[in-house]
């Protein structure tokens, strides 16, 4: 199973030729790094959850050209089926490979069912929150063209892709929930410390902007 993996991994690395920073295969493996921590401490299948760790970001490049209108998630899961009839993979796991890279969106219908789903949908969403999490929310700001910050924009109003989808937006839209989503015991100890963190920073930030700091 090692070697797949590490074809699969190859396969996954080349698929992000060109790929915007915030979704790189850097974000790749600090999920595929986080998927095994968890995935051990929960006693899950390492080996689905290294293959769909890897694969689980594969139809990004889709969703970014199609500016957020189609699923990065189901796309992916389009991708890995095709891709891995060509490995000798048992049928449960390559449907729950499958799953798990289905389900790992923060927004879509498809719900983590198993436990590797649910071990990649907490490492997905670990790697958005915390000081990483606050780096890469700048960073695709920084890729769509947004402002550092724009005090008269309420949050919840503004359009995605657009000049006020800041850092602080996405923090008060998406980040700031994250912690109370997590599925998994480890993922949500993890995730209260960085929701701390990033807590702290975003209130630093706004009286730094205002000057009151």
């Amino acid at each position: 199973m090692k070697d797949i993996t590490e074809k699969i991994k190859t396969f996954a690395r080349n698929h992000f030729a060109g790929a915007k920073y915030s979704h790189d295969w850097e974000h790749t493996l600090r999920v595929y790094k986080l998927c095994m921590h968890i995935g051990r401490t929960e006693n899950a299948d390492l080996e689905v959850l290294a293959i769909a760790a890897y694969l689980h970001d594969i139809g990004r490049a889709d969703q970014d050209r199609a500016k957020g209108s189609l699923c990065h998630a189901e796309k992916g899961a389009e991708i890995a089926r095709e891709l891995l009839k060509d490995y000798p993979i048992s049928q449960n796991k390559m449907e729950n490979i499958i799953h798990c890279i289905q389900s790992h969106r923060y927004r879509n219908s498809h719900h983590p069912d198993t436990l590797e789903a649910k071990v990649l949908f907490d490492a997905d969403k670990l790697d958005a929150i915390g000081a990483v999490g606050i780096a890469r929310a700048y960073l695709f700001a920084g890729e769509v063209g947004a402002l550092l910050h724009n005090p008269d924009a309420e949050p919840e109003k503004v359009k995605p892709y657009s000049r006020d989808d800041t850092g602080y937006r996405e923090y008060r839209v998406k980040l700031s929930s994250i912690k109370d989503r997590m599925l998994t015991s480890e993922g949500r100890h993890m995730a209260f410390e960085r929701h701390e963190f990033m807590e702290a920073f975003f209130e630093r930030f706004l009286k730094e902007h205002e000057g009151l700091l």
